[in-house]
């Protein structure tokens, strides 16, 4: 069987349409969702704590340089940073100034060692 590019990019876009359900893949802090317990009536809105949140990190190292692009796909500001712990000794780690990734952004963070860089990884600040 011999598929089209239009039939590809169909399938492409509907894959990245669909809704991904962090809760049943097994995400850390899983959204809960609990009906309003007062006198309201409407619908209760989530805690700050139980909202959806935290910017998708993608790292990759060349050489002596880090690059991440975070992208946040959330409406509420993802405050990121790229850690970089270098591999020799007398090299110094870095740590980067906070990024804002605000709702529906993707912003690019860099950093270097001297020599190689023995890991990468980026943390999130509501």
């Amino acid at each position: 069987m011999r598929w089209s590019p239009g039939a590809v990019l169909a399938a492409l876009a509907l894959l990245v349409a669909l809704p991904y359900d962090a809760a049943s893949h097994g995400a850390q802090g899983a959204v809960t969702r609990a009906a309003d317990g007062g006198s309201t009536g409407g619908a209760a809105q989530p805690a700050r704590a139980d909202r959806p949140f935290g910017a998708e990190c993608r790292s990759s190292v060349q050489g002596s340089t880090a690059v991440a692009y975070c992208h946040n796909p959330y409406p509420e500001t993802d405050r990121v940073r790229l850690h970089i712990e270098c591999d020799r000794w007398w090299d110094v780690d870095s740590d980067s100034a906070p990024v804002a990734a605000g709702a529906a952004a993707t912003v690019r963070l860099t950093g270097r060692c001297w020599k190689e860089i023995r890991s990468v990884w980026v943390s999130h600040q509501r």
